[in-house]
């Protein structure tokens, strides 16, 4: 059997998980960022060199590859969630489900919706929703949806190479390899 994806996310412990708790009390010890940081650009180098292009901070592909419907949720298409704890979002609707199997299973038997929780995002909240989830993207984000202190903000990061100057010269926000590494700094400057 061919692989033609690779997902390969970075670890990140949950508050209140097993794994937290044994961090907290020195069982295990997390990698340094720095280490973290070189895991990465080892195995984007490595990927590259199978035929594997990214497309997404934490996805690879070869050609026709890609996974469509994450990329449906990174360009904030419409999507359905089904089961327990999944998620949706139509509109400007995002919904949830009971995250329990056995919560779920007596809702739909009693003819109970699953939906837990929702909101009603903003214009301002799908804003600032794009510019997190499409810089992530090997096509980046369009410059012409940020405001002037947003791409002043991005253009600070060009001469540091974290963000690509030949996609900034042709109107687009594109992280190299080192900015991908520090991704949610970036974005987090950006949504001011």
């Amino acid at each position: 059997m061919s692989i033609d994806h690779i997902s390969a996310y970075a670890l990140i412990v949950e508050a209140g998980t097993k794994l937290a708790n044994q961090v907290k009390r020195g069982e295990l010890v997390m990698p340094a960022d720095d280490e973290t940081a070189e895991k990465y650009r080892i195995a984007d180098d490595l990927f590259a060199s199978a035929g594997f292009s990214w497309y997404e901070l934490s996805n690879w592909a070869k050609p026709g590859g890609e996974c469509r419907h994450n990329i449906n949720y990174w360009n904030g298409s419409n999507w359905w969630g089904v089961g327990p704890g999944a998620h949706s979002f139509l509109g400007n609707e995002r919904w949830w489900n009971v995250k329990h199997p056995s919560a779920y299973q007596e809702r739909i038997d009693s003819g109970v919706s699953p939906k837990l929780a929702g909101e009603t995002l903003t214009l301002e909240n799908r804003k600032d929703e794009k510019i997190m989830l499409q810089i992530r993207l090997v096509d980046g984000i369009d410059r012409k949806t940020l405001t002037s202190e947003q791409d002043s903000n991005a253009a600070r990061y060009l001469e540091s190479d974290h963000i690509s100057y030949s996609h900034w010269s042709q109107g687009r926000v594109v992280l190299t390899q080192s900015g991908r590494l520090i991704a949610d700094r970036i974005v987090r400057e950006l949504m001011v």
